[in-house]
Order: structure tokens, then C-alpha cells, then sequence
């Protein structure tokens, strides 16, 4: 039995880095079929005229695969003249049995959309969110670099013999980076200590002999090097986490942002950076496991003969992986329903099965929350009594000192 074609006008893109080969199926009124194929440069010139061309074959499917990058400015070119392309994942198309003969991969695409067995969309974002993608994966990246260069600077120190990191949690805080800078300028630890804050808890004595190493000329060299690329990496962080929030201005992006912020673990510039990857409008996602699917935060159910077989994790989108991970290990650490699973889970399965379990379950309920637009709520604790009970005694005070409340006899 042959298959029945579904779409009648369907054209295939093979994008490569250099060209775009599309091939064209066109099947007319007295049902003659006519197979078009031409090559396309890379070039902003070359991939409007592709654009041209799919607009005037007036196609009902323009499908491509999701070939690494190089697939974004020809799905931009196309969605200019109103054409919005299916991207299909590589894996999909090279698991669809039939191809025995060598044709080319524009044509075999073309073909499968032709006869509707191309159906799982991958998930494409609106352009501004497209373009703050960038955005967000370079201030990922510059993090990233920003957390190998502190590394750097605690092991610069202990070469040198300066323990500072023994006495003081924090070797960047703003009075530990006052001593590095005046031991670094040729200061004495006597006089580097002069710059330690009060509230350091370590007594005066333990921080002035922590201070004390041989710091030699290539030490000061290098040290000088690190704390530059530091404090311009931090400069680069708050520009990025600008540039950012004040493109997430509109109105229905406030609210979101707001919502998901009452999720344990995230904050204000974390749920900035997830939101331009997921998007505002959940219905791209059919379900909570379809987004966990695609965030690659769930094992695949993979059971046969009642045996389970191998439950690796999904490879998924890995900057989606490491933000909710992220919040994760920071949900763990409040009193939440987050914080109970991975009591429950850490202790047979390891820390890190553990935090991707919270990933798994965080990011369902984030696709709760968007969906139905109201905040979270804990399932296991009162948040809002929490806060009232850590903040009750002040606001008391506050209120009697300020005339609001009689003061007690």
C-alpha cells in the first residue's frame, strides 16, 4: 500500500553553511507531479532570493532541519515573506525507514512532508526572542569565565602563600579585594589589614597572618591580570542583565517575569534568561512532559518485557538544563516542596539525579504557572506565614517607633 501524499505544494531545504539546496514538489490539478531543484548561496543576497522563490511556488509546507546554526537566517529570510518553515530535528528524519535509494536530503525531506510523517515542529521562538537568545547565552558564558577567573585567584594567593581564603568566605567581596589590591601595590599585611571590614567574623589577629605570604614579581604579574579581567567580567554581567530586563518591558512580559518569580530559587535576571529561551505563550508546548522533553531534564521512559532498559537523559537544550539546575540548587536551600523532594531523592540517587529531579519538577510547574498566569504556591509549606514570621518582630517595631502602633506599658 502506498502512502497518500497530505500537502499537494512542498518544498525541502538542506542548509549547509556555505549553500541551501531546496527541492520543490509540486503536484497539479490533473495530478502530474513536477520535482524542482535548485541551490541557493549563504549570502544575505542569495537567501532572499530563496525566499523569493519558495513565495512564488506558493508552497503549503517549507521544511528544513535543525543543522546546527546555520539554519536560522534562512528560516529569518523565509518568515520575512510570511513564510513560517517547519524545522524538524536531524534525529526524526534519519529514524524514517524507506530512504533506499541515494537521493538527496532536500529531496527526502520534501518527500516525508509530502506525505505528513514530518509532524513533531521543533520549538522556535518569536524573533526578538530569537535575538535576546544571544544575549542571554553570552551573559551565560561570560559567567562562566567569571567563575574560572575567581578560581583563578584563589589559587594565585595560595601559591603565593596567602591564606585569605581561609578566614574570610568570600576571596571577592569588597573589603577581601581591598587587601589583594594593597598587598598587590607593595602594602605590608599590617596595612593591608586596615582595609577589613568589621563585620568580618574571623578575629583581627587570624586575617592579618592569613595575609602574610611571598608574593614575587610574576605573582603580582598575574594577580594584576586576573582582578582586571574580574572586575571587567562584572561590569560585563551588569551591562548584559541591563540590556536585557529592558527589553522584557511589555506588559504581558512583566507579568510573566513576576510570576516567575515567586518560584523558590529564581530570581529577577534568572527568570529573565528563561523566559527568552521558553517564550511567553505556552501553548507551544502541549504539555508540562513536552517541555520537560525539549529542556532535557527527564529520563526516557524506556521499558520492554517489564524490564527497564537504559534511562539516560535526553540530550535536550543544554542552556535550559543549566539555568533550571541552577535554580534548583538554589530551591533546595528554602523551605519548599523543592526542598523536600531532594531530601527524599539525595539520599538513595546522589545529589545530582537528585537536582535534576528538582529540574524535572520545577519546570512543570513553571509551565503551570505561565499557563494559567497565577503564582506559585507551595504545596508542602506556607510561604507567606514563613515571611511573617521571620519579619513580624521588625515590622512591630517599625510600626510602634513610627507612631502607627501603642507602644506596650
Amino acid at each position: 500500500m502506498e502512502i497518500e501524499a497530505i500537502h499537494r505544494r512542498v518544498i525541502g531545504l538542506d542548509v549547509h553553511q556555505a549553500s541551501v539546496v531546496a527541492c520543490a514538489i509540486i503536484e497539479e490539478a490533473d495530478g502530474t507531479i513536477t520535482l524542482v531543484r535548485k541551490r541557493f548561496g549563504a549570502f544575505k543576497r542569495d537567501r532572499r532570493a530563496l525566499a523569493e522563490w519558495c513565495a512564488t511556488l506558493r508552497p503549503h509546507v517549507v521544511v528544513m532541519e535543525s543543522t546546527g546554526i546555520y539554519w536560522k537566517s534562512p528560516y529569518a529570510a523565509l518568515e520575512c515573506v510570511g513564510i513560517r518553515a517547519l524545522v524538524v530535528n536531524a534525529h526524526f528524519v534519519k529514524h524514517v525507514p524507506g530512504r533506499k535509494t541515494d537521493v538527496s536530503d532536500a529531496e527526502w525531506l520534501a518527500s516525508l512532508a509530502r506525505c505528513g510523517l514530518l509532524t513533531r515542529r521543533s520549538f522556535v521562538p518569536p524573533q526578538k526572542y530569537r535575538e535576546l537568545r544571544l544575549v542571554a547565552r553570552q551573559r551565560q558564558k561570560i559567567s562562566g569565565m567569571l567563575s574560572a577567573q575567581k578560581n583563578r585567584l584563589a589559587k594565585v594567593l595560595a601559591d603565593s602563600g596567602v591564606r585569605l581564603g581561609v578566614v574570610v568566605s568570600d576571596l571577592n567581596g569588597k573589603s577581601a579585594r581591598a587587601m589583594i589590591r594593597a598587598l598587590i601595590a607593595g602594602a605590608t599585611p599590617e596595612l593591608a589589614l586596615g582595609h577589613a571590614s568589621r563585620r568580618l567574623k574571623a578575629p583581627r589577629e587570624e586575617i592579618g597572618a592569613a595575609l602574610e605570604g611571598d608574593l614575587s614579581p610574576a605573582h603580582v604579574f598575574v594577580l594584576v591580570a586576573v582582578l582586571d579581567h574580574i572586575e571587567q567580567f562584572e561590569a560585563d554581567i551588569v551591562r548584559f542583565d541591563a540590556y536585557l530586563l529592558d527589553q522584557l518591558r511589555e506588559p504581558i512580559e512583566s507579568q510573566a517575569l513576576a510570576l516567575l518569580q515567586t518560584v523558590p530559587g529564581i530570581d529577577r535576571i534568572g527568570a529573565a534568561m528563561l523566559l527568552v529561551k521558553i517564550g511567553v505563550e505556552m501553548a507551544e508546548f502541549a504539555s508540562p512532559d513536552a517541555i520537560a522533553r525539549w529542556a532535557g531534564v527527564c529520563p526516557p521512559n524506556n521499558i520492554s518485557a517489564d524490564k527497564r532498559k537504559s534511562g539516560k537523559k535526553l540530550k535536550g537544550n543544554t542552556w535550559v538544563r543549566r539555568l533550571l539546575c541552577e535554580f534548583a540548587n538554589a530551591a533546595i536551600k528554602t523551605a519548599c516542596a523543592f526542598q523536600a523532594k531532594y531530601k527524599g531523592l539525595t539520599i538513595r540517587r546522589g545529589h545530582k539525579r537528585a537536582i535534576i529531579a528538582c529540574a524535572h519538577k520545577m519546570v512543570r510547574t513553571i509551565h503551570a504557572i505561565l499557563r494559567k498566569h497565577e503564582p506559585y504556591r507551595d504545596s508542602t509549606v506556607d510561604l507567606d506565614a514563613l515571611v511573617v514570621k521571620r519579619n513580624a518582630p521588625r515590622w512591630i517595631r517599625a510600626l510602634a517607633r513610627h507612631g502607627y502602633l501603642a507602644t506596650p506599658n
